[in-house]
């Protein structure tokens, strides 16, 4: 058994979903292999609602994946989001992931 943060998880499988899983965490990971502002976002990942977006970014943010810097303090206020180290030590696993979805759409497709 793994804890973290007073949370149990059965395999470290378990922990790497409690980080990437679910529909838009490592959608949103992806697009942050460099640093993007809020609406570059958006329009990168045209599926996604703002208010998932906003809670998805706080969760990672939370969780120690992304930082949100604000470049202003007045409004409209400029907000862009980074990998940290620990964030940027998933890129080969989401590089993956990302490679085996094309297999599985090419293979798809030929059937």
């Amino acid at each position: 058994m793994k804890i973290i943060k007073n949370n149990q998880y059965p395999c470290n499988t378990s922990v790497t979903m409690k980080y990437i899983g679910g529909k838009w965490k490592a959608v949103i990971l992806m697009h942050l292999t460099k640093e993007k502002r809020y609406n570059e976002l958006r329009k990168e990942i045209p599926s996604i609602t703002e208010r998932t977006l906003s809670l998805q970014l706080k969760e990672l943010e939370t969780d120690g994946l992304i930082v949100r810097t604000v470049h202003t303090n007045k409004a409209p206020l400029k907000v862009s989001y980074h990998l940290t180290d620990f964030g940027k030590s998933l890129e080969p696993v989401l590089k993956v992931i990302e490679q085996w979805g094309a297999m599985a759409v090419n293979r798809t497709l030929c059937l």
